[in-house]
């Protein structure tokens, strides 16, 4: 069985997300969303009717936004998110819009062709909370091989 990499990422606007300090957040989104899936090893994105999730209420705090996404690799997910000078700028500015968080980001394993749901996403962010990074929940930092087949 053959393996890709899925990770979820969570924000937590300071304001709620309609206010007009997150504009350019909000207005950006369409743009970065459309450059990660043209970036080599993209696979998949979670996204609601409006082409993205932030409309998703995933969690009860409702200026909690997610982003849930399937890459062939790491590598692939750390180029885009470390090289992609788009991104990056927008990065760059998050404490505008954001407040910090301890756990922002999980990744884990799943089969190739497998899009991972919402409540999935939430319990890696739960077990990686709770337990640490291990194969089942890690991140960038304390990054894990895919399984072996």
């Amino acid at each position: 069985m053959k393996y890709q990499l899925a990770q979820l990422n969570i924000s937590c606007f300071k304001l709620p997300q309609a206010h007009s300090k997150n504009a350019d957040f909000i207005n950006n989104l369409d743009r970065i969303n459309a450059i990660a899936e043209t970036q080599a090893g993209f696979v998949w994105r979670f996204m609601a009717d409006d082409n993205n999730a932030t409309d998703v209420q995933a969690f009860d705090d409702a200026n909690i936004i997610i982003n849930i996404s399937v890459w062939d690799d790491l590598e692939a997910l750390k180029t885009f998110v470390y090289n992609n000078e788009d991104h990056k700028m927008i990065m760059r500015r998050r404490n505008e819009w954001f407040h910090k968080v301890d756990f922002t980001l999980v990744l884990w394993w799943v089969p190739t062709g497998h899009t991972p749901s919402v409540e999935q996403a939430k319990q890696r962010l739960t077990k990686l909370q709770k337990d640490g990074p291990s194969s089942q929940a890690f991140t960038f930092k304390d990054d894990y091989p895919a399984p072996l087949r």
